[in-house]
């Protein structure tokens, strides 16, 4: 049973951002008007000509690799400031959103756990010879 819920949460999480990474190139799903706040931190982001195409980039390769199950650890480790900064965006800027932000959150940390062991060596305070 274990095994079909961390599929679960994994296909769970990695759909969303492959479609949303791709909507970001494509516009094929409209996004609700921003509020004021928001708003200014998209226009901002925009202004830099770069992040949003990044952002939509990592969005898709994590994605597709958690939706693969190929490199899971690593599409965690990418995921993980997008996910910190999703939860942050909503609890300031746009708290109507929270809800879907802490349920991202808590796939995030799920398979992170699940994952545990591959992160081990990632944490380790000194390097073997």
């Amino acid at each position: 049973m274990k095994n079909k819920i961390d599929l679960a949460v994994r296909l769970l999480l990695g759909l969303p951002f492959l479609v949303f990474g791709l909507n970001g190139f494509l516009h094929f799903i409209p996004m609700p008007e921003p509020s004021p706040a928001a708003g200014a931190f998209f226009g901002a982001l925009i202004k830099t000509g770069y992040f949003l195409p990044v952002l939509n980039i990592l969005e898709i390769v994590s994605g597709a690799l958690l939706l693969s199950g190929f490199f899971v650890p690593l599409a965690l480790t990418i995921l993980a400031p997008i996910v910190v900064h999703i939860f942050l965006f909503h609890i300031f800027l746009d708290i109507s959103g929270i809800g879907l932000a802490v349920a991202v959150l808590i796939m995030e940390v799920y398979l992170v756990y699940v994952y545990k062991n591959n992160f081990k060596s990632l944490l380790a305070n000194k390097l073997d010879e």
